[in-house]
């Protein structure tokens, strides 16, 4: 079944998914590490690229593929490569598409180890680089030069909820003949879609929406162009940083409910978000879908939702953020995102503790700022929970 012009719903339960000789529903764990062969001639025509089959599973696995191809087919991409995890897919994105004397332009907000890989290993080796506001369009145009290979965008931005102009970005970056790659992973595709914007690659910690169960690490890359993929996909193997089978069967079963966790979570975050706002305690919040965030109107038009991804403030800063997060009961004090259960941080202390103030700063992230990840609980149980914890404060 060519399941390419499928509504996106159909393709989360249906894309991907291999024949089964035995006819299982679900694409099996094939958990081994390595493929017989039909005879020599085999062994050597699927190492010289001329048969089909399976030989490694650093180089491939049914399972894994089984996942590779249907993100590939959400994203509307050419192919997909599952990595071990988000940042192994952030490495293998930076090893395969920049080189020695290379210039990186990325998102100043950008996650703190994607921005952390960059200068404290990759400058190690001649790649240059400049951390901006994406968001504004002079200043990408301003700060890409002639050895600009890669525009390395995350919008909305972790965690200062900043977005960027995909489309714009990309005819910028490919006007001076750079790549734009874009982590999606705050988004995930159910709500947008980069490659359709221009961008040449998209990718995911699949740990967080896609797989959504907080039971996984992993990420994954989708190429638009077969060459581009080829690279990530070499790169990938021989970084041996693959994902695991068992990995794979998580993920695959979790993005099955993709955008049915997405759409509750964010019904629940515009309830939040609107709660926050009007508290007097709450010295302002960000978040995509009220009119207040200054690229409203942009989102509107970028993605298809709003998310559940909210940034706020107390008045009182960093020690005001702190009692709340050791007063809230429902929601976890934890990092990652995007699963089933609410979750809050604080950025500058945790995810984002790599980085200077001085980048933090720069990049949106105050000391003060609480990140709010919103599940698919009771709205009006969070609610409840963060007024007794402010309450407190």
């Amino acid at each position: 079944m060519d399941t390419k012009k499928l509504g996106f719903e159909t393709k989360m339960v249906h894309a991907g998914i291999p024949h089964d000789p035995y006819g299982s529903a679900v694409t099996p764990v094939y958990q081994t590490s390595t493929f017989a062969f039909d005879s020599a001639q085999n062994g050597a025509d699927r190492f010289a690229g001329r048969a089909d089959g399976f030989i490694y599973t650093r180089i491939g696995n049914p399972t894994i593929r089984a996942l590779e191809q249907n993100v590939a087919e959400l994203e509307n991409g050419f192919d997909g490569v599952a990595t071990a995890s988000g940042m192994g897919a952030v490495t293998v994105c930076y090893m395969a598409l920049l080189s020695q004397g290379a210039h990186l332009v990325s998102t100043g907000s950008v996650y703190g180890p994607s921005r952390t890989l960059v200068e404290q290993q990759f400058s190690r080796f001649g790649v240059e680089y400049s951390y901006i506001d994406t968001s504004d369009l002079g200043a990408v145009r301003a700060a890409i030069r002639p050895n600009t290979k890669m525009v390395y965008v995350e919008s909305p931005s972790n965690p200062a909820m900043l977005v960027t102009d995909i489309r714009a970005v990309s005819e910028l970056a490919h006007a001076r003949g750079a790549l734009v790659v874009v982590d999606n992973t705050f988004a995930s595709p159910c709500l947008q879609k980069p490659l359709d914007l221009g961008a040449d690659v998209v990718l995911h910690s699949v740990t967080k929406f896609i797989n959504g169960h907080a039971d996984v690490v992993g990420g994954l890359i989708v190429a638009r162009d077969p060459a581009v993929y080829k690279k990530l996909r070499a790169m990938m193997i021989v970084l041996g940083v693959n994902m695991d089978p068992h990995q794979a069967f998580l993920v695959s079963r979790g993005v099955k409910t993709l955008s049915l966790r997405v759409e509750r979570a964010q019904q629940n975050a515009m309830r939040v978000a609107r709660w926050l706002e009007a508290h007097p305690k709450v010295a302002w919040v960000r978040y995509v879908g009220l009119e207040s965030h200054p690229q409203h109107e942009l989102v509107k038009r970028q993605m298809s939702g709003f998310g559940s991804m909210i940034s706020f403030e107390l008045k009182g800063g960093y020690e005001a953020g702190r009692n709340l997060m050791d007063n809230v009961k429902l929601a976890t004090l934890a990092v990652s995102l995007g699963g089933v259960e609410t979750l809050i941080e604080h950025p500058a202390s945790m995810t984002h503790a790599g980085m200077s103030q001085a980048d933090r700063l720069e990049g949106g992230i105050t000391d003060g700022l609480v990140r709010y990840s919103v599940g698919i609980e009771n709205v009006e149980d969070l609610i409840a929970d963060l007024e007794q914890a402010i309450a407190k404060v």
